[in-house]
């Protein structure tokens, strides 16, 4: 049995693995999700990862980070002991960049969800459901998508934006999942930049940017075989 600490994304929450986590069970492991303070403008990512550190509840966890909380990952691995890192559909760190950085040098994401978003009290929002819809969960059952867009919270934009300071990255066990149609963050970058970034394996499912909403049973099954 291992324990598989799941760490959301952007504008995401705790819930958004509530369809992971019976598969997760069902094969005969625990599963540990927790709120980021991602809705806080005063949040770092430093701040990301001690929420994760907290709810660490065992020794040598398999940590999975989805989306921009490959960010957090290497943070969560300085502070805690972590058998294996687990970037889903996520974005890598670049010493001396920050993230935003990375996307405007193009390649990592499609500037298509920009378009969905609006700007207050230091976050952004996603104003346009149906893009959310098409970008997010395109190949997800449709009361699961409207149900996910109705549930989307606030994501400060601060964090983004801050320059990655951890050089090197923790030389922890990684493997990337990388979504073959993912709409937000570029399959090709991601199978090109795990390997030199994280010297990770890198896995594919078909289909988009939250496979752990469209197809929970085949993401089990890929984090089953790591655990």
């Amino acid at each position: 049995m291992s324990t598989f600490v799941l760490v959301h994304g952007a504008w995401h929450g705790a819930w958004c693995w509530e369809r992971l986590i019976p598969e997760l069970q069902e094969r005969g492991h625990r599963a540990v999700a927790m709120d980021l303070p991602c809705d806080d403008p005063a949040a770092t990512f430093e701040d990301y990862a001690d929420a994760v550190v907290a709810a660490i509840d065992v020794e040598d966890p398999i940590v999975v980070g989805h989306s921009l909380s490959g960010n957090v990952l290497p943070l969560v691995a300085w502070r805690a002991p972590v058998r294996h890192a687990v970037y889903l559909c996520a974005m890598i760190p670049e010493p001396g960049r920050s993230q935003s950085d990375q996307e405007r040098a193009g390649g990592m994401t499609d500037p298509a969800y920009l378009k969905g978003l609006s700007r207050a009290d230091g976050c952004t929002f996603w104003s346009d459901h149906d893009l959310a819809r098409t970008l997010l969960y395109q190949d997800c059952e449709p009361e699961a998508a409207d149900a996910a867009v109705a549930r989307l919270r606030p994501q400060a934009y601060g964090p983004p934006t801050a320059v990655w300071t951890v050089d090197p990255l923790p030389a922890v066990p990684s493997t990337a999942i990388v979504g073959s149609d993912d709409r937000i963050l570029r399959p090709d970058w991601s199978r090109r930049v795990a390997p030199q970034r994280l010297h990770a394996e890198v896995r594919e499912l078909p289909g988009g940017h939250s496979p752990f909403l469209s197809r929970p049973a085949e993401l089990a099954d890929v984090l089953h075989g790591l655990g």
